[in-house]
Order: structure tokens, then sequence, then C-alpha cells
């Protein structure tokens, strides 16, 4: 049974349809990477996985719950069992790493504080930060930031973690490590791992299926060979990494010649 079964999502913004009919199941323990290009309905199929936001139609089940009609209480049971890292890491900068993981111990359990200590030292310790808990944020690298993130988002032991965009704005090596370490978590916690990226070489290494997203519909679906070896235009444009532009210049081209040697043979 899918943890996670999307079912006929549409989503408009001011009359704009942003994403169209999206279907897609994503089964207990597996990474799936959310890939497209800038404005293809990632993020905004992002804040539905995660009920921020609801759609015009059709629905998001999470955990056997329809997030998209479920009470407050029972949406609040859903979101403590994932655990969400933003692009930009949106940690507190006012608070130590280790104040902004132990912020949800402390407001959604009653451990000890003792107990929650000894958890942030361990969530910190899984991300590689165990010696910088006491540092701010703004006293991080980058990819520091985005571990703390991730060390954040696993504070509650979710069983769903979603990333968003997490190789933006690191550089390669950076990214690379932030990889493994997805891959660790997954392998560690038996997660179901949600990735929303634009990032090929990072999909690729993360994923067990992508969901290629064009324009707010799902283009292809499949396993990293399976979308490698697709012959949809739009799939091989991105991974070819042929700008739409041109591609729609090409192909305007290609019709205008055939037309021309039509006309050449009736003639």
């Amino acid at each position: 049974m899918p943890i996670i079964s999307i079912r006929d999502l549409v989503v408009e913004y001011d009359g704009r349809r942003v994403l169209d009919g999206l279907n897609l199941d994503i089964e207990p323990g597996e990474t799936m990477v959310l890939l497209g290009g800038s404005g293809s309905g990632k993020s905004t199929l992002l804040r539905q996985i995660i009920g921020l936001e609801r759609p015009k139609s059709g629905s998001v089940i999470v955990k056997g719950a329809d997030i998209t009609r479920c009470s407050p209480a029972e949406l609040k049971k859903v979101h403590h069992s994932i655990g969400v890292a933003f692009q930009s890491a949106a940690l507190f900068n006012s608070l130590s790493i280790a104040e902004n993981i132990a912020l949800p111990l402390r407001e959604h359990t009653r451990l000890a504080p003792s107990i929650i200590d000894l958890m942030v030292w361990m969530k910190l310790a899984v991300v590689g930060l165990a010696d910088f808990g006491k540092l701010l944020p703004q006293e991080l690298s980058g990819g520091m930031k985005k571990r703390g993130a991730v060390a954040r988002a696993l504070a509650l032991d979710p069983e769903i973690l979603v990333l968003d965009e997490p190789s933006a704005g690191l550089d390669p090596i950076v990214a690379a490590e932030l990889d493994e370490l997805i891959l660790l978590l997954k392998e560690a916690f038996q997660m179901t791992v949600i990735v929303v990226t634009h990032e090929m070489p990072s999909a690729f290494r993360i994923a067990d299926r992508i969901a290629m997203l064009h324009k707010g519909k799902f283009i292809s679906v499949g396993t990293k060979d399976e979308i490698r070896a697709s012959q949809d235009l739009h799939v091989r444009h991105f991974l070819d990494r042929i700008p739409e532009e041109l591609a729609d210049a090409t192909a305007i081209a290609a019709h205008f010649e055939k037309y021309l040697h039509t006309q050449e043979t009736h003639q």
C-alpha cells in the first residue's frame, strides 16, 4: 500500500493551472525524486504533499489520511510523521543549531530536558555536526546549514523525509556529500524520502524512482534507467540540456523544411 497516493490533483492560482490532474503513488521506504525545470510545478506539488495548501480538486492521501479534506487534528498528526528541510534551510538565526533541533522536541513532546539534549546530539552526529551544535546558523557554511536543516527535520523521527532543493547553491563536492548523507539516512532509518530538485547528478544518484514534471504534468515516471531511456521530447531536452526556446525553434524549422519538401514533391 502506498504511503502517499496522489489522485487527479489540480492546483490553480488566479485561474492559472499550475498542476494539471497529477497521479502518483510513493511506496514506503523508497526515494522519490521530483525532477523538472523552473516553473514546472515541483514546489507547488511539494506544498500539497506536506499539506501547506489545498488544491482546487483531487486528493493527497498520506498514511491513509486525505490531507486535502481531513480535520486540523488529523493533519497535525500527519505532520508529526513528516520531516521537512526547506531549500533555504529556514533555521532560526537567533538560536544555535542545537537549539533549532531541540525546538520541535520541546514543542511536541514531553521528554525530559536531558533526553532532548541526548536526542539533539544524536541527530547532529548523524549529519556530521556533533561538534558544531553551539554555533549559530550564520556561523556555518552553506553545506553545514543544509545538514543542520536535515537534522532538525529528523528531530521527531519522521517516517517521511522531504527535502526541497537540498543541493541548491552548493559546490559540486558538498552537493555530492549531501547526496551520500541522504542515501545513508534512508538506509539507516528506513524512511520514505521525497526530494525536489532540478539537479540531475543528484537525482540520478539518490533516486529509486523519478517523476519528471513539465508545465504541471508528469511527462515520465520510472526508475533511473527508464528515465534515461525515455524518448519523450521534453525529457530528452531536459536530460540533454537543450533550452526550450531552442528546441521550439528547431521543431519549427524542421516542420517548415518538411513543408517545403512536400511542396517541391507536389510540383
